[in-house]
């Protein structure tokens, strides 16, 4: 048995917040799956899992240490000959890609003291830094989740209502999916329709594109290329390199493109994010550890949104917004292009806290229509977010 240990590096945490404050970097969606699904998927059947990440979260993501671990950088992205690289390391050793750590094998007071022979790997490896690159990379890694996860299977039969535009075989529908009337196209890459989803009719989907399990595209949609739909989410208008971690609704019209959306957000009839400044200049986002809005080399950069944050109806986003945690927004106008976790109101009348109370409550009422409630530990974590989430402002 190989115990296999999430490693979030404290600046790499920090640098891809909001959505860290919720989850360790391993539970990201890119793709199809998540990063630590695609390491599972990959390394030997019998590896026990555990997380090593920040001090808040601790409490929910734990790991049992032993004399032989295999710690692994929660925002690397495995391949096939990565993962056989990490399998080779010994005791003592540790692979880098450049500056960027991928693994460690031994017990953690050796990594954290540097006592350690470093290895180069001379790969393609794929290593998020910031919340944009899970967007940049979306549609190369729905490819390669896509061959790994339909290997040696047979796709359920799609309906003759549907018309597929390229390549029939690169359409593939899990047990107990609707697809009715709808356009596909594969040419620019295949198209994954994930168990007990549907699409409904007049929906036009150009691959990449993955729609995980018991998610709707519903009618008339346009979700365009590199778009994945996490896991019991229903989305609506038109989408364009759109990451959606699960739970979250934009079921209506409105334009959503590069943006990566956490759970359990809803995104009100109408709303609409820009992802290109009308001077075409290049953009800046904000980053929680440098308290600024950072350079970037991005031309186009939409909407970022952290866990169990709310969206009213015709709201509108400047390029390139990041929202918090918890957030309410509602009324006309554009926002500043940050708004901090746990915040309510609008562009005109302004914003005030949300109390805690109130956000477990909102919380709960949408998580029981999954079946779902907060946890002791959701609580517990929440609170923490909640104490530090002035010191991000």
């Amino acid at each position: 048995m190989i115990n296999v240990i999430f490693y979030d590096l404290p600046r790499v945490h920090a640098d891809l917040l909001p959505m860290t404050f919720t989850r360790p970097v391993a539970d990201f969606r890119i793709g199809i799956t998540t990063i630590r699904e695609k390491w599972a998927m990959m390394l030997p059947q019998d590896c026990r899992y555990g997380y090593r990440t920040v001090g808040f979260l601790v409490k929910k993501y734990k790991a049992e240490e032993i004399d032989d671990n295999l710690f692994i950088a929660g925002n690397v992205v495995p391949n096939p000959t990565l993962v056989e690289e990490v399998l080779r390391l010994e005791i003592g050793e540790a692979l880098f890609k450049g500056d960027d750590f991928i693994a460690y094998r031994g017990v953690s007071p050796d990594m954290h003291a540097d006592n350690y022979m470093k290895k180069e790997y001379n790969g393609e490896c794929l290593v998020l830094h910031y919340l944009f690159d899970i967007f940049l990379n979306n549609g190369a890694v729905i490819k390669q989740d896509f061959e790994m996860i339909t290997k040696g299977r047979t796709s359920c039969a799609l309906s003759a209502s549907n018309t597929v535009i390229g390549d029939p075989g690169l359409v593939f529908v899990e047990e107990g999916a609707y697809v009715e009337g709808a356009f596909l196209n594969t040419n620019g890459g295949p198209i994954y329709i994930g168990k007990d989803a549907q699409v409904m009719e007049g929906s036009c989907v150009r691959g990449p594109m993955a729609l995980c399990e018991h998610s709707n595209i519903n009618m008339g949609s346009k979700i365009y290329s590199d778009t994945t739909i996490g896991p019991w989410s229903k989305v609506g208008g038109e989408l364009n390199n759109v990451v959606v971690f699960g739970y979250s609704n934009k079921a209506h019209d409105g334009f959503l493109g590069n943006a990566v959306i956490g759970e359990w957000c809803n995104i009100g009839a109408g709303t609409n994010a820009s992802n290109l400044k009308n001077d075409y200049s290049k953009i800046r986002v904000w980053n929680y550890p440098d308290h600024t809005f950072m350079r970037t080399d991005l031309q186009f950069c939409g909407l970022i949104m952290g866990d169990h944050s709310k969206v009213g109806i015709n709201c509108m986003f400047n390029t390139a917004t990041v929202v918090g945690v918890g957030v309410n927004i509602h009324g006309s106008g554009f926002p500043r292009t940050f708004i901090p976790s746990f915040s309510e109101g609008s562009p005109v009348g302004g914003f005030t806290d949300v109390q805690l109370k109130k956000f477990f409550d909102i919380a709960n009422r949408a998580m029981a229509r999954r079946g779902l409630l907060l946890t002791d530990l959701d609580y517990e974590i929440f609170e923490e977010i909640y104490k530090i989430a002035d010191t991000y402002k």
